[in-house]
């Protein structure tokens, strides 16, 4: 497979829409105006006079801004990253300068009603440095940064994997042949998956059906060992989620928690949606003197990149031991694909 560096992911705009963009423009903007402040003002006591007299014209149009760039995000989609670039630029001066309009002529005040050259040049600055921190961050914690984590760790597992699932087949081929070659379809689309491009979100129903795949692969060597429980009767099966997020949890919960036990083991998987979040809870048994917990780290922050990635703040992962159960927790916002 060939490696994968970070110019195979092209730059996209950041998710307006989304609450830790949101913040994140905001404070960077906070940052910004109380610099320009620190850097005009004569005297130390004059800073947060001219910091407050900026913000009374930058927050409102910034608003305005943010509010304009989250209603047209499906138009912005559809354009290229320079174009969607030149976008935000004039949608930004359209802001800053209709609000300074605006306010200029509600309070009356000849200074506020103007938009020269330097506000442009500002504005400008100001959307670029912006952009570009957005950009440099997607780079950071891009899929293919992610990918190279996520690959080492199929170096050590997979070879192993691959051999006990073959062994299985092997054993099956005369006895149970159908079995067999459900046996191996599952195989080849789970490698087929994990070699795939895996930039876009997926829907969750994709997910659960690789992941059954692959647990009917582990059931041929583990037999009765592995006890699975699927809780998704609430599951919203259209919700988008980053793809190889599930699969790696139900291998973790197998390779932690039902391998290092010589009694039978139950990996419960509870799929559901509330309050406009999708909640993703797969727990196993927690063995304290169990072999394998070094390896959980590397698929936790591969995850974490990934969520963070896609959805910033407003996703999150958790894990605790709560009654003899190693528990993961992911929440994201829902959502669909568009129809």
């Amino acid at each position: 497979m060939p490696k994968p560096t970070t110019s195979d992911y092209p730059a996209q705009l950041p998710d307006f829409c989304n609450l830790g963009v949101t913040l994140r423009i905001l404070a960077g903007v906070e940052g910004l105006t109380l610099a320009a402040a620190w850097l005009r003002a004569d005297a130390l006591e004059d800073v947060w006079h001219l910091f407050v007299e900026q913000s009374v014209v930058v927050q409102p149009a910034l608003l305005v801004m943010l509010a304009l760039l989250c209603l047209g995000k499906p138009w912005l989609l559809r354009l290229s990253y320079k174009k969607g670039v030149v976008a935000v630029l004039l949608l930004a001066l359209a802001s800053h300068a209709g609000v300074t309009g605006m306010m200029g002529r509600l309070f009356a005040d000849t200074m506020l009603s103007s938009f020269g050259v330097r506000d442009t040049v500002n504005v400008i600055l100001v959307t670029g440095l912006l952009l570009g921190y957005f950009y440099l961050r997607g780079r950071a914690l891009s899929p293919a940064l992610s990918e190279a984590r996520l690959q080492a760790l199929q170096a050590r597992i997979r070879p192993h994997f691959l051999f006990n699932s073959l062994n299985a087949v092997l054993s099956l081929v005369r006895s149970e042949p159908r079995r067999a070659e459900r046996a191996l379809e599952n195989l080849a689309d789970l490698f087929r998956v994990l070699m795939a491009d895996n930039r876009q979100l997926v829907p969750l129903a994709s997910e659960v059906a690789l992941c059954k795949q692959y647990l009917e692969l582990e059931a041929l060597r583990l037999g009765e060992r592995l006890q699975v429980v699927w809780h998704i009767d609430k599951m919203p099966g259209e919700a988008l989620i980053p793809p190889l997020v599930l699969q790696p949890l139900v291998e973790n919960a197998v390779y932690h928690g039902i391998e290092p036990a010589s009694q039978p083991g139950e990996i419960s998987i509870n799929l559901y949606c509330n309050d406009g979040q999708v909640h993703l809870v797969i727990s196993n048994p927690y063995q304290r003197e169990g072999r394998h917990h070094g390896g959980n780290k590397m698929a936790m922050g591969n995850i974490k990149s990934r969520l963070m990635l896609h959805f910033d703040v407003e996703a999150s992962l958790k894990t605790q031991v709560r009654d003899a159960a190693y528990q993961v927790h992911i929440t994201l916002p829902y959502r669909a694909a568009a129809k």
